[in-house]
C-alpha cells in the first residue's frame, strides 16, 4: 500500500532512493521535489538560458528515474543527480557549438565548392507503422490517466505550451506545476512500459 505524502517527506533520501528502486514512483517524485530547485539553478548557471536549462533538467530527471537502479549510494543522490544535470548541459554546449561551426547552407570547401549531405531521416515503411502503432497507444494511455495529470501532460508535451502559461491556467504554482507534470509523466510511462515490455520501443517498431 502506497505511504502518504507526508510519510515520504519523512523519509531520507537514502531510504527514497531503496524505495525508487523497488519501482515506487511516488518515493523518486519526492527525490526529485527536493533537489530539482538546485539543479534549475546548477543548470541555468551553465547554460545561461532559462529555456535550455529547463529542457536539460527535464532530460537529467528522466535520465536519473531510468537509471534510478543503478546508483550505489556510494556519494549523495543530490550529488549523483548534479552530475547528470551537468553531463546534460556540456552535452547541449557541445551540441551548440558544433551547429554554430558547421553551417548546412555553406560550402564545405571553397575549392571544389562541395555542399554537406544530410543524412535521410526517412523512417522505413516497418518504422513508420511501428511509430504509428505507439501513437495510437499514446493516446490511449493519456486518456486514461486521471483527469488532474492528463490535463497538464496534454497542456506541456502535446501542446507544449510553457509552464508559465500551464501553472495561470491550474491554479497553481509553477513549482507545483512542474511537480504535477513529473508525476503525469512517470504514470504514463509507467502505463506506456506494459505495452512496450522489456524491448522498450522496439516491439513496436519490428
Amino acid at each position: 500500500m502506497p505511504k502518504s505524502l507526508t510519510a515520504y517527506s519523512r523519509l531520507e533520501d537514502s531510504q527514497l532512493v531503496v524505495l525508487a528502486q523497488s519501482g515506487d514512483n511516488e518515493a523518486f517524485a519526492e527525490l526529485i521535489e527536493r533537489h530539482q530547485t538546485i539543479c534549475r539553478r546548477l543548470a541555468l548557471s551553465i547554460l545561461k538560458n532559462a529555456e535550455d536549462a529547463e529542457d536539460e533538467v527535464q532530460n537529467a530527471l528522466w535520465k536519473a528515474f531510468e537509471h534510478i537502479g543503478q546508483f550505489q549510494q556510494d556519494a549523495k543522490f543530490s550529488t549523483w543527480l548534479s552530475r547528470i544535470v551537468v553531463n546534460q548541459c556540456l552535452m547541449r554546449l557541445r551540441k551548440d557549438k558544433r551547429a554554430r561551426m558547421v553551417s548546412i547552407d555553406e560550402p564545405v570547401s571553397a575549392e571544389d565548392n562541395m555542399r554537406l549531405d544530410l543524412p535521410d531521416h526517412n523512417l522505413t515503411p516497418e518504422q513508420a507503422l511501428g511509430q504509428t502503432e505507439l501513437g495510437a497507444v499514446l493516446q490511449t494511455e493519456i486518456r486514461r490517466i486521471p483527469p488532474l495529470l492528463r490535463e497538464v501532460i496534454i497542456l506541456r508535451d502535446v501542446e507544449e505550451r510553457p509552464m508559465e502559461e500551464i501553472s495561470e491556467k491550474l491554479g497553481i504554482s509553477v513549482a507545483a506545476a512542474k511537480s504535477r507534470l513529473l508525476r503525469a509523466r512517470l504514470e504514463l510511462r509507467e502505463r506506456m512500459q506494459k505495452h512496450l515490455g522489456v524491448m522498450g520501443l522496439a516491439t513496436l517498431t519490428t
